[in-house]
């Protein structure tokens, strides 16, 4: 989560730290890492200062002007939240600092095409030392024909090996499909 709330402050990061101002454009970036950073404090006890504690109602019901904390507690969990923006926030524009040159010949191929590519990015930055998500999805479904091939094959080899050749019958059977009675219908 925290790596999803630093990149998402990344823009406006980089307005900082490359222009010397921020704009109005990130305030839908700053709502969502709010909303995730609260939802760490308060209803997934991710917190220092209030580890292991939910104050999430699962019963669905609205109880107005009512919280399941203090005033005191109120303070702890903004105080939280708000560490955990600023935390993110300094950590983007630190990678930001330490990758200035390639953040600037990323903007000068943007400038020339006005398109990037995965490609781009990659000759840049370097590969990623971890795979993405849907590299992930896809090794995994590889691995899993690859273990269902070899699990038919194994089959196959223990039927050939013992005789019987029940591996032809299965891929040869066919259901029986009941016969039509006339009368019933």
């Amino acid at each position: 989560m925290l790596d999803e709330m630093c990149a998402t402050l990344g823009g406006r990061a980089a307005e900082e730290v490359f222009l010397g101002r921020i704009s109005t454009g990130a305030s839908n970036d700053l709502e969502r890492v709010t909303k995730q950073a609260y939802a760490m404090v308060v209803y997934f006890g991710m917190s220092e200062k209030l580890p292991n504690l939910s104050y999430y109602d699962s019963t669905g019901q609205e109880y107005g002007f009512t919280k399941p904390y203090s005033e005191d507690t109120a303070k702890l969990i903004d105080e939280e939240v708000s560490k955990i923006v600023s935390e993110q926030y300094e950590r983007a524009k630190k990678i930001l600092k330490e990758n200035a040159d390639k953040h600037a010949q990323l903007a000068e191929v943007l400038i020339s095409r006005e398109v990037i590519f995965s490609e781009d990015v990659e000759h840049i930055f370097g590969k990623r030392p971890w795979v993405s998500r849907s590299e992930e999805i896809l090794q995994d479904e590889e691995s899993a024909k690859q273990e269902g091939e070899k699990a038919e094959k194994e089959t196959q080899e223990k039927d050939l090996s013992t005789g019987n050749n029940n591996t032809h019958e299965r891929e040869n059977k066919t259901e029986e499909k009941p016969e039509k009675n006339s009368e019933n219908t």
